[in-house]
C-alpha cells in the first residue's frame, strides 16, 4: 500500500475511530491515523492518513477548518448539542439583526471554555468520562481564532445555519452555546457538517463506501504527502550532499540549487532526482538548513 492521505467523508454514525477501523480493514494498512476528531452525529471532511503519511497527523490536526452548524435558540443542553437533555428553556425573542450582529461580533480572538462532553484531559482523564458519571470541573479557557462566521441560512423563527472558518481547537458546540448566551434566550448545536481540513475540501471527499469500491484503484483519490505543504517553496539539493541529506544533517547554504530569497517558515527540500525528502527550516545565523520532518 502506497503511502498517502485520503480525504474521507465521515457519515453519521461513524466515530473517527470507526472510520479509521474501517479503513484498516478495507486497505488491509494498519498504520492508518485520523487528523482530528468529529463526533458520530456529524458529519463531513475526516482526512486520514496512510503509512508514512501518519507523520503529518499533526500538521494536518493544525490545520484551519470551516463548518456549517445549525444553531437552535431556545435552550441549553447537557453536551451544547442537540444528543443531550434540556437543561433550562427560554422564549427567543430576537430579531434577525440581533442574531446577525451577535453572530458576527464572534470573529476574531475568542475566548472559549471547552464543553465536559469533550476528549480534553484534565488530570490525566477524559472531559467526557467524567461527564457520563455526571461530574462536572473547572475546564482552563482557551483563546481560538474564527476569521469568519456568517448566518447562512434561516430555517425558522428558531433555527439558522452558520458558516464558521476557525482555527485548530474550535469547539462549535460551544460557539452555539455562547451565541445563545450573547442573545439572552440559550442556544445548541442541532446538526454540524465539517466542509474544509486545511486545503481537503468536502466536494472532493469520498464515503467509505466509496473507499471500498476504489481500494484497488485508489491512486486518483490519495494525496500526496508533499501536497501538503506546497504553500512552501521547493529547494533542490545538490548530488553531492546527498548522503548528508539522507541521514537528517543539517546541510550547509551551499548544498542548495537555490534558497527562497524571503523568510519562510518552511521549505520543502528535494534531492537531485526530485525525490522529496521533508521538511526544513532556514537558519541564517548558522547558514544552515535543519530537519523539521523527515519523510524518506
Amino acid at each position: 500500500m502506497q503511502s498517502g492521505i485520503i480525504n474521507i467523508y465521515k457519515e453519521k454514525g461513524f466515530t473517527s475511530h470507526d472510520v479509521v477501523a474501517k479503513a484498516r480493514g478495507i486497505l488491509r494498512e494498519r498504520k492508518i491515523g485520523h487528523t482530528g476528531t468529529l463526533d458520530p452525529d456529524a458529519e463531513g471532511v475526516l482526512p486520514i492518513c496512510i503509512g508514512k503519511a501518519t507523520k503529518v497527523v499533526p500538521y494536518l490536526t493544525d490545520a484551519d477548518k470551516c463548518y456549517e452548524a445549525t444553531v437552535r435558540l431556545g435552550a441549553y443542553t447537557t453536551t451544547e448539542d442537540a444528543s443531550g437533555e434540556i437543561l433550562e428553556t427560554f422564549p427567543v425573542q430576537v430579531t434577525k439583526e440581533q442574531i446577525l450582529e451577535v453572530v458576527k461580533s464572534f470573529e476574531g480572538a475568542y475566548t472559549q471554555i471547552p464543553p465536559m462532553y469533550s476528549a480534553i484531559k484534565v488530570n490525566g482523564v477524559r472531559l467526557y468520562e467524567l461527564a457520563r458519571k455526571g461530574i462536572v470541573v473547572d475546564r482552563p479557557s482557551r483563546e481560538v481564532t474564527i476569521m469568519q462566521c456568517d448566518v447562512i441560512e434561516w430555517i425558522d423563527e428558531t433555527a439558522f445555519k452558520i458558516r464558521v472558518d476557525c482555527s485548530k481547537g474550535t469547539y462549535i458546540r460551544t460557539l452555539c452555546t455562547d451565541i445563545g448566551k450573547k442573545l439572552g434566550c440559550g442556544a445548541y448545536m442541532e446538526t454540524l457538517l465539517r466542509t474544509r481540513v486545511g486545503q481537503y475540501m468536502l466536494e472532493d471527499s469520498i464515503t467509505l463506501k466509496q473507499l471500498e469500491t476504489y481500494k484497488e484503484e485508489i491512486t486518483p483519490y490519495m494525496h500526496t504527502i508533499e501536497a501538503l505543504f506546497k504553500k512552501y517553496p521547493e529547494v533542490t539539493i545538490k548530488e553531492d550532499y546527498n548522503k548528508i541529506l539522507y541521514n537528517g544533517n543539517p546541510l550547509s547554504f551551499k548544498a542548495a540549487v537555490a534558497l527562497p530569497k524571503e523568510p519562510v517558515d518552511f521549505i520543502r527540500v528535494y534531492d537531485n532526482e526530485g525525490k522529496f525528502i521533508g521538511l526544513y527550516t532556514i537558519n541564517e545565523a548558522k547558514q544552515q538548513l535543519t530537519m523539521e520532518r523527515n519523510f524518506m
